[in-house]
């Protein structure tokens, strides 16, 4: 049967139309869904026992609880869901989405895809291949269990959201769209965009996210020339970094919307003074900020059928870190190094591999 969860109020006017509701019941149903976010079409109190009955011939809410869950000794918490089977899709799959306190805020990082295809030879995640787009209600289902779990469990509910666990969001447009409408909306859960941030490698797609959502966005750069960039990240070939800075160029990031770079650090290969130097110039003009990642060295061979001598990418040292850092915030670029959380539990930056399917 058909999901409620994920439709938009006009998609919600019409399922109400033809169950023979008014369109008015359009509206009840968003409530329902987004701001009250029930699971039971019985918890539909103001909606009448027939039109309720109607609804469950044809329709189910769509929310389920995830499968498993870890914990790590810093307090962040992994989740597995299942995904069930479309037509992209040959058969059920998982994804991890990671829930992260801090004092005063708690962030979830959300899945997009099943797998990915971007092929990021650094990347845990890549190693498990592509096998399919969440839909928008996968999406939002990861948000609204999560939020609930936290609350029952008396810790934080949710304060932001990163789209940065498994998959490329914007390879699936549509549906980050449709979920970042409903996030965001009146109807929905009215959430400030600027607590919702985005992240891609960089593709064609990312410009309908830019002129079709307020959220913050996040760029894989990892490497500021492009031949030394399609090395590790093929989608380099598809759109260069250099054309990524300039569209990038084109839009107003003076204001609340932020654009940032996340870049893991490699000894030698992407932390010199020739990578700060370009790092400078590729990004002169444009109103950004550089968050510099750890790598997880000793657990890229997770999964993964490339030994690890031939993956060969060693971590920076804390002090070569904290040099780049300063010579970049010294030349007027903004830069922080980014705490890492959930390592022990493979839930870090770029260790999403469903291991808690296994």
């Amino acid at each position: 049967m058909e999901t409620l969860l994920g439709k938009t109020l006009v998609e919600l006017q019409e399922v109400a139309l033809s169950v023979g509701l008014q369109k008015f019941a359009g509206k009840q149903l968003a409530e329902w869904l987004y701001v009250r976010r029930v699971t039971d079409f019985d918890e539909m109190t103001n909606i009448s026992l027939k039109g309720r009955e109607a609804l469950k011939a044809r329709y189910v809410v769509g929310r389920h609880a995830p499968e498993r869950e870890a914990v790590s000794v810093d307090g962040t918490r992994k989740y597995l869901f299942e995904v069930k089977s479309q037509e992209s899709r040959a058969e059920s799959q998982f994804v991890e989405s990671v829930y992260i306190p801090e004092e005063d805020r708690a962030t979830l990082c959300v899945s997009t895809q099943a797998g990915c295809k971007m092929g990021c030879r650094f990347c845990m995640t890549g190693t498990l291949g592509f096998h399919g787009h969440l839909s928008a209600a996968e999406i939002l289902n990861q948000i609204f269990e999560i939020d609930q779990l936290a609350i029952s469990n008396q810790q934080s509910p949710l304060s932001n959201i990163v789209f940065m666990g498994e998959g490329e969001p914007m390879d699936n447009i549509d549906n980050v769209l449709r979920a970042l409408e409903i996030m965001t909306a009146d109807y929905g859960c009215a959430w400030s965009p600027k607590r919702i941030t985005v992240s891609t490698v960089g593709i064609p797609a990312m410009k309908r996210f830019l002129d079709e959502s307020e959220c913050h966005l996040a760029v894989s750069m990892h490497n500021p020339f492009p031949a030394e960039r399609a090395t590790i990240m093929p989608a380099e070939r598809l759109m260069s970094i250099t054309d990524v800075v300039a569209l990038l160029k084109q839009y107003d990031w003076s204001h609340q919307r932020r654009v940032s770079f996340e870049y893991i650090c490699w000894a030698g290969q992407n932390d010199t003074p020739r990578h700060a130097k370009e790092l400078l110039r590729l990004l002169k003009g444009l109103n950004c900020r550089i968050n510099l990642i750890r790598f997880h060295e000793g657990v890229e061979e997770v999964k993964s059928q490339e030994p690890r001598a031939e993956r060969h990418f060693p971590a920076s040292n804390e002090k070569q870190m904290e040099w780049f850092r300063d010579y970049l915030t010294e030349h007027g670029l903004t830069t922080t190094i980014r705490k890492s959380r959930g390592e022990d539990i493979l839930a870090a930056c770029g260790m999403l591999v469903n291991a808690l399917n296994s």
